[in-house]
């Protein structure tokens, strides 16, 4: 077992040291694929929204950055966790893809249907390039209709350029290994590697924080937590949760001081935990995700989520859930102009 310290950590300890990972305290200077791995993997239903993420986070980011990665091959916007679209490094997309294809092969399986036969047609229809999700339901029609959105879980799949760049809305794919060339990754490995990235860019966190995160099961990463066991620490929160963390991870104090940041709509850093609160206050959390599961962009303030924003006219609108002080308000109208110069 990882070694333990049971002084209990509060609400803001873990905030600070997830904000730390996450780039949220202070902006770095990073290569794009680094600062992605960095962050496990960052939420892409939203074209636009790894770019804005991305722009929260990096100093000096420009659109063009995450344009080129994504041309180059050295990022992909791929459907990973919890059957959700996702932008990872390209080196990373092998094993993350191992972990979650084995899961949904094994809902195939346990379905009755005949997921390998499905999966060569797949890879037979990108022989001829790049296809729609349409084209491929075309290729499998004896799918069930209820099963249907699942056809992108046969084999692993990529989003071709421009799909996913700023502004871009139509999406074709291919399949990872005609995009990236035959990458192979062993199941331990890549468990190992996903605890890894996970609470590098999460932690502290508990099981099921990773669990909820990547839509696994826990026999799916309990042997990265036995390959890393000696890399690893038990914490504890102050509520009795058990939580893991990388040994060397920063860990910043409390008072820890945070700027303000606007995060996009589906930001990963509200969707990586079982246990939201955090980052997420439980009295905002239905203001913030909806009903139908959308979530809204954000706006944190002293590290947690304070308001909302939108995009209107150019200029960014800001929606505090409560009166901010005088100070605080002017923190965010300036960073509000920066974000809106960025976007416009």
């Amino acid at each position: 077992m990882p070694s333990s310290t049971r002084r209990p950590l509060g609400l803001r300890e873990l905030n600070r040291a997830t904000l730390a990972r996450q780039l949220l305290l202070e902006r770095a200077r990073v290569p794009v694929p680094r600062a992605v791995e960095r962050l496990c993997a960052m939420q892409a239903q939203a074209a636009k929204a790894p770019y804005i993420g991305l722009w929260t986070r990096l100093d000096g980011f420009r659109r063009d950055q995450l344009t080129q990665a994504y041309e180059q091959r050295k990022v992909v916007r791929a459907t990973l966790f919890r059957v959700t679209i996702q932008l990872v490094s390209a080196r990373d997309h092998a094993p993350f893809a191992t972990l979650t294809h084995r899961r949904w092969r094994d809902e195939f399986e346990n379905w009755g249907l005949p997921a390998a036969d499905w999966a060569e047609r797949l890879r037979a229809l990108a022989e001829s390039g790049p296809f729609t999700y349409a084209e491929a339901n075309g290729a499998v029609p004896e799918l069930p209709e209820r099963y249907r959105w699942r056809v992108r879980c046969l084999t692993p799949l990529v989003h071709v350029p421009p799909a996913g760049l700023w502004g871009n809305i139509r999406v074709r794919v291919t399949t990872a290994e005609r995009w990236l060339g035959r990458r192979d990754a062993e199941q331990r490995e890549a468990a190992a590697l996903l605890v890894r990235r996970y609470l590098a860019g999460y932690g502290p966190a508990s099981r099921a924080d990773l669990l909820r995160f990547s839509g696994l099961r826990v026999k799916d990463v309990q042997a990265g937590f036995e390959e890393l066991e000696s890399q690893l620490i038990e914490l504890e929160s102050d509520d009795g949760r058990m939580l893991f963390d990388l040994r060397r991870a920063p860990r910043p104090p409390a008072d820890t001081p945070t700027p303000i940041r606007f995060l996009p709509e589906w930001d990963h850093l509200i969707l990586g935990f079982d246990d939201r609160r955090r980052v997420l206050p439980p009295e905002y959390q239905a203001a913030v995700i909806q009903k139908n599961g959308d979530m809204r962009p954000t706006v944190l303030v002293d590290g947690v989520v304070a308001g909302l924003w939108r995009f209107e006219a150019g200029r960014v609108v800001v929606e505090p859930f409560a009166p901010l002080p005088r100070q605080v308000r002017r923190e965010v109208e300036d960073e509000a102009g920066r974000l809106a110069a960025f976007l416009g």
